[in-house]
């Protein structure tokens, strides 16, 4: 899949096709990529640098590379992102890390190759430039099969028997028939032929309820297991009856790392920029992030207050 297939293309007015794996598994990523474009709140960009642009590019490519803008004439003083035609490498630093960046644009009908860190400052989204797209594609991939599998789990709920038919008009009037079933019509037997030739076996059982049930949580669960690499807390927690305070926090400390960890880098990469080509752009954690990382905050003071209290107690009776 390529990077940008799930945004372009023939997508309007389609309907859902729970068979087309590739287009369910695109509308998911899509979808999840409309949730991320909330995850960073930014000030001081330039219009050049417009946020939904400079997002998708961080989030789908990994890495955006900004020239600067007094050591490149192309860019005419503009600040601009490249994602899509810039590629890393000339020799390794001492780290291993890349200090050449080829950048083709066709729109400024441009190509060049860059030195990193003093022609152009490359701003990873995360510490090893992977990006969201991997993650976010097998997430897709597992619910667009489990999709399937429910679809297919409910038809079959429908049927009570198994039918087999002698010949072919018999067969044709059973395919007829389930058709009228899978639609949610009600089923016409038109002649004697059918009642006469068809033969049935009981196919229902008690246990496809429970089937179903199953593929919910399925359902649930990776749902939930996708918010919370992402930093926002859902909870997938399987038991039957109610969870207590305690167990809902139980995955709270696992949701913001790589959501902090792509602050940081944009942190850094901006810090660069600013730096170098006279801006003040900042960036910070937006909403629903910021708020779960006030809350973590929170409860890590209070667990050393606790702790220092009970220090200070137990040396209160040492003494």
């Amino acid at each position: 899949m390529g990077r940008h297939d799930w945004y372009f293309g023939d997508r309007f007015g389609r309907l859902v096709d729970f068979s087309d794996k590739k287009q369910g598994v695109m509308q998911y990523v899509a979808y999840m990529l409309n949730r991320t474009q909330s995850m960073f709140e930014y000030t001081g960009l330039p219009e050049s640098l417009p946020q939904r642009e400079l997002e998708l590019m961080l989030q789908t490519n990994g890495f955006i590379v900004i020239p600067i803008p007094s050591k490149v004439e192309r860019v005419n003083g503009n600040i601009y992102a490249f994602a899509e035609g810039a590629s890393l490498g000339g020799e390794r630093n001492v780290y291993y890390m890349p200090t050449i960046c080829n950048i083709v644009s066709p729109a400024l009908n441009w190509s060049d190759s860059l030195k990193i860190g003093e022609e152009c400052i490359v701003i990873p989204n995360d510490s090893l430039y992977i990006g969201l797209l991997p993650m976010f594609s097998r997430y897709a991939s597992m619910l667009a099969e489990n999709d399937v599998t429910i679809r297919l789990a409910d038809i079959n709920a429908r049927i009570i028997n198994l039918l087999s038919a002698p010949d072919d008009r018999t067969r044709k009037s059973a395919e007829s028939y389930l058709k009228d079933v899978e639609d949610g019509k009600l089923g016409v037997i038109a002649d004697n032929v059918f009642l006469e030739g068809i033969k049935s076996q009981p196919y229902a059982s008690s246990g496809s309820t429970n089937n179903i049930t199953q593929l919910i949580e399925l359902q649930q669960y990776l749902k939930a297991s996708w918010y919370n690499e992402i930093g926002l807390n859902a909870n997938y927690n399987m038991k039957r009856e109610s969870i207590n305070s305690e167990e809902a926090q139980l995955n709270t400390d696992a949701l913001l790392p790589l959501a902090l960890d792509m602050l940081r880098m944009r942190e850094k990469g901006f810090d660069l920029v600013n730096r170098y080509c006279g801006t003040n752009i900042g960036v910070e954690l937006a909403t629903s992030w910021r708020v779960r990382q006030e809350e973590q905050d929170m409860i890590l003071s209070e667990e050393n207050i606790e702790t220092e209290t009970e220090e200070v107690i137990e040396n209160v009776k040492t003494d």
